[in-house]
């Protein structure tokens, strides 16, 4: 059943960013700390190292999809230390599989989560930390308890960005994943094939719950960000 572009696409798009969240979510905390757990408050990350990881990480955001997908297949081909150590534990190749494309996703959509958790974290009034660590909680237990709790409905929106962009992905999943139909073939690749071919039904098959979802995500989006952040 997963062989329906569609299905494929929500599939992906699902693993991808439920992955992001958890990686992003704990990206975004140590560079809020600036590395450093044993930070009783949100410390100022400006410091160079800081920066440059916070710069590393949007690079997916700024790179044309090919050049982040050429990284990638760089990175998980046959003949790199990954795609090699993958190959031997499973048989196959990690590249041009369902699994790839859920990478090729994750590494678009980890960005807006990391960032986003990170800009809501640094809206948080030092106060709350300030009290936690009173109580006797530790750095680490003050983010989780009381930071990343006052931010929940920004992360949520992020989420959904992120959703959003791991549904409509193209470059990116064409280059590490393939045009498989069947395999890899995903919503949006299926609707490019179907206009170059000139079945413009087909395509608006697709084009048709995709717009839908795309306004049904931006709209929670909207509900979620028009809250009064945490002060």
């Amino acid at each position: 059943m997963l062989g329906s572009p569609l299905l494929l696409s929500f599939a992906v798009a699902t693993l991808a960013t439920l992955l992001s969240l958890a990686l992003g979510v704990m990206v975004a905390c140590v560079l809020f700390y600036g590395g450093h757990a044993d930070a009783l408050q949100p410390r100022p990350t400006r410091a160079r190292l800081v920066e440059f990881l916070d710069s590393l990480l949007s690079l997916p955001l700024v790179l044309p999809p090919t050049v982040l997908g050429y990284y990638l297949l760089t990175l998980l081909g046959r003949h790199s230390p990954l795609g090699r150590a993958f190959e031997a534990v499973t048989g196959s190749p990690l590249t041009f599989t369902p699994a790839a494309a859920v990478l090729a996703v994750m590494v678009s959509a980890l960005p807006a989560i990391a960032r986003s958790t990170r800009a809501a974290l640094r809206e948080v009034d030092p106060l709350y930390f300030r009290a936690a660590a009173s109580l006797g909680a530790t750095a680490w237990r003050a983010l989780w308890t009381v930071g990343l709790p006052l931010c929940r409905k920004q992360v949520a929106a992020a989420a959904m960005l992120a959703f959003a962009r791991a549904l409509g992905d193209f470059g990116v999943t064409l280059m590490v994943a393939g045009d498989i139909p069947g395999y890899t073939q995903t919503a949006s690749l299926a609707v490019y094939d179907a206009v170059q071919a000139g079945r413009e039904q087909d395509a608006l098959r697709l084009i048709v719950p995709l717009s839908l979802m795309a306004l049904l995500l931006m709209y929670g989006v909207g509900r979620l960000q028009d809250v009064e952040r945490p002060r």
